[in-house]
């Protein structure tokens, strides 16, 4: 049932972080730092470090199934959790970068996370499902996974508050984040998946992605 609404989720989540990367957290980058090469080279680092992560299954947005292991819980099921450890905390120091920079865009930044974080939670659901772990549990684990994002939001304003300097940099790397997991990661899902969702559906849910974080942005400035 769940996995019905994951293409149009998907969807969703790439025009929201797209348009927050590239309208919101580039922009605001730029407008507090006149080091135009370091920002892009953070942008450009950024992208190469996740692509690293990713090959080793630290930065895993999967939603395919994967072999079970003997004991009838899958290898790539625990790397998931892993994964959405690391990558939940470094949302958490993002979302604290982007508040400290600028209320409204804290909110969108978060807006745009959570629009990444319910197709991809419900993809790791059904990888742990499919890993041998009961409902209860998968939910379970996925929750506490989740809880790291606290963590990093926790870390990130002890401290970047205290390095103002370093907040266009978190900036550009939150855009990195994005762009990499829409382009790297959900844009081929999306171009993957068999499924009943046309793909005039998918464009005009992307495109309202788009619109909802400009529209957001317009009513907070």
């Amino acid at each position: 049932m769940l996995t019905r609404w994951v293409p149009t989720l998907v969807s969703f989540a790439v025009g929201a972080m797209l348009a927050v990367a590239l309208l919101d957290l580039l922009p605001e980058a730029f407008r507090r730092s006149s080091d135009s090469t370091g920002l892009f080279a953070t942008v450009l680092g950024g992208m190469v470090a996740f692509f690293v992560l990713e090959k080793f299954a630290l930065w895993r947005h999967t939603h395919a199934h994967h072999p079970r292991t003997s004991d009838g819980r899958s290898r790539a099921a625990l790397l998931i959790l892993v994964g959405d450890g690391v990558h939940n905390f470094v949302d958490g120091v993002l979302i604290a970068a982007a508040f400290l920079t600028d209320t409204s865009l804290g909110i969108v930044t978060t807006l745009a996370v959570i629009a990444h974080e319910i197709p991809q939670e419900v993809g790791d659901f059904m990888v742990l499902l499919h890993g041998g772990y009961s409902r209860t549990r998968a939910l379970a684990l996925n929750l506490l996974a989740s809880l790291t994002a606290v963590a990093g939001g926790v870390a990130g304003y002890l401290v970047l508050d205290r390095a103002t300097a370093a907040l266009p940099y978190a900036l550009a790397l939150a855009a990195a984040s994005f762009i990499y997991v829409a382009v790297a990661d959900l844009i081929p899902d999306l171009h993957r998946q068999d499924t009943t969702t046309p793909a005039a559906a998918q464009v005009a849910m992307l495109v309202a992605g788009v619109a909802i974080v400009f529209a957001g942005q317009s009513l907070l400035h």
